[in-house]
């Protein structure tokens, strides 16, 4: 079954913890820490990878922190999940541009990873964070 990983679902979480609030302002991964109730070297570790991805931004000095890059309803949840997991595919063949085995149920699979992939590219952070209120 398709499952988030751990580092996916910490992501959301801090990603909704900082959409949720004022957007411009900056927050430490030491707060981010503290809301989330999250390890700091967790936080620190999605918090890079977010930001390499251009999720996030960071600066640096004594009041610098992360902030989101883009606003929240730019932010979809395919580009979220393909940070840590790569090209969105159920199987090999939905990754490749045909399936090298003529398998006879590859059409069906390609449909339904395209189903899967168009609902979380129309599923954004903003969507996300209005659901919890």
């Amino acid at each position: 079954m398709l499952k988030i990983t751990k580092l996916e679902g910490y992501a959301f979480l801090l990603l909704t913890c900082m959409a949720s609030r004022d957007s411009s302002l900056l927050y430490s991964a030491k707060d981010l820490s503290t809301d989330s109730s999250l390890p700091l070297p967790t936080v620190s570790k999605v918090l890079k990878l977010l930001t390499q991805a251009a999720i996030l931004k960071s600066c640096q000095g004594s009041r610098g922190g992360y902030s989101l890059a883009k606003p929240a309803d730019e932010i979809n949840v395919a580009e979220i999940v393909q940070i840590f997991e790569g090209p969105l595919a159920l199987t090999d063949c939905c990754g490749e541009a045909s399936c090298p085995r003529n398998c006879p149920v590859a059409p069906d699979w390609q449909k339904l990873n395209n189903a899967i992939e168009n609902l979380l590219r129309g599923l954004t952070l903003a969507d996300m964070v209005n659901h919890q209120k």
